[in-house]
C-alpha cells in the first residue's frame, strides 16, 4: 500500500526563497562585510601609505643619525657644529652678509 501525500507548492516556494535569502546575504557580506572586497581594498591603501610613511621616518632616522654622529665626541664636524650653533642662536659673524 502506497500513500501518495500531496505537496502543495509553498513549501518549495519558501525553500527556494530561503535559499536566494542565504546567497545575497553571503554575497552581501562578502563585498561590504568586515572582511569583504571593499574593506580589504582599503586595508591594502592603508598599508601602502603606511609602508611609504615608514620609509619617510626611516630615512629622517638615518638623517638624525648622521647628524648625531657628527656632533659626537667621536667625531665633532666644526661645520656642522658652526651651522647649528648659528641657527639656534640666530647670529652671524661680522664679516657675513644675511640675505632676507
Amino acid at each position: 500500500m502506497s500513500v501518495h501525500r500531496r505537496q502543495s507548492g509553498l513549501g518549495g516556494v519558501i525553500y527556494f526563497l530561503g535559499v536566494i535569502a542565504a546567497g545575497l546575504y553571503f554575497t552581501f557580506a562578502s563585498v561590504q562585510g568586515d572582511f569583504g572586497l571593499f574593506n580589504r581594498v582599503r586595508i591594502d591603501a592603508e598599508a601602502s601609505a603606511l609602508a611609504a610613511e615608514r620609509s619617510a621616518l626611516n630615512e629622517e632616522i638615518a638623517a638624525l643619525r648622521n647628524k648625531t654622529r657628527r656632533l659626537s665626541d667621536e667625531y665633532l664636524d666644526l661645520d656642522l657644529l658652526d651651522e647649528q650653533a648659528r641657527s639656534v642662536l640666530g647670529m652671524v659673524r661680522g664679516d657675513e652678509v644675511v640675505l632676507h
